[in-house]
């Protein structure tokens, strides 16, 4: 399961007037970058403080808020390689402050096995993105030709993530039902939130390894292919955020 391109950008023509909205009220694309990060920073510190259906909720909104930034660049021609590297910047820089509020979290409750998920996810989202970043500056994989590639993307990572942290949110939390004094533990009182958090982290964790090692094969494939044909040369990237 992933995200073709035409797909990709089906949806981010449904976005277009919404973004060219924010546009005739005065904001840019760097604008909307930076409020979709702080909305970002916001829902991680929810997250932090164990809010976890809120936080779940405006993680998702300060993601979204990704499809509108690009959208309006392309839309007004503000298409620029500063605009493009303030929006991978800041799109990763979140990525990493949500899963940090994530591990808070789950040592405060505490549920160290959540914590530990967390960050065995955040390192996989970190290596998807860092493979095409790497690729596209030696040459590989033009525009977001590895924006397809595998499992995990970040929109997906992002859908996984939010509906764990809400229906964790719903289902009661993360950690322990706590126990009475005296009394002896017969089952294991895990929160069902707990169990539906941790099965989403694991997803990504796990996609994420899997799409890191697609993306490896596919720069190779293409390496084998430039070498077999070298006047045909590596395509060069054109300055797409990272994914």
């Amino acid at each position: 399961m992933t995200i073709s391109n035409d797909s990709r950008a089906r949806i981010k023509g449904i976005f277009e007037p919404i973004a060219l909205a924010m546009g005739r009220a005065g904001l840019t694309p760097d604008g909307l970058t930076l409020i979709g990060f702080a909305i970002t920073v916001v829902g991680a510190i929810l997250l932090a403080s164990q809010q976890w259906l809120i936080g779940g909720i405006v993680v998702f909104i300060g993601g979204v808020f990704d499809m509108f930034d690009g959208t309006l660049a392309r839309a007004t021609g503000k298409v620029s390689p500063l605009g493009a590297f303030m929006d991978s910047v800041f799109d990763r820089w979140g990525e990493v402050i949500v899963y940090v509020g994530i591990v808070i979290g789950c040592v405060m409750a505490p549920f160290s096995e959540g914590a530990v998920a967390a960050s065995a996810a955040l390192g996989a989202a970190v290596m998807v993105s860092y493979v095409r970043s790497k690729s596209e500056g030696l040459g590989f994989t033009a525009g977001t030709g590895m924006a397809a590639v595998g499992l995990m993307p970040r929109e997906i990572r992002l859908v996984i993530l939010s509906l764990g942290l809400v229906v964790a949110g719903l289902a009661g939390g993360v950690g322990w039902y706590p126990v009475p004094a005296g009394e002896v533990r017969v089952d294991d009182p895990l929160r069902t939130g707990s169990i539906v958090l941790l099965l989403a982290l694991a997803a990504i964790a796990v996609g994420g390894t899997l799409t890191v090692i697609q993306r490896i094969l596919h720069v190779r494939a293409q390496a084998n292919r430039t070498s077999t044909n070298p006047e045909a040369g590596p395509p060069a990237s054109n300055g797409e955020a990272n994914t």
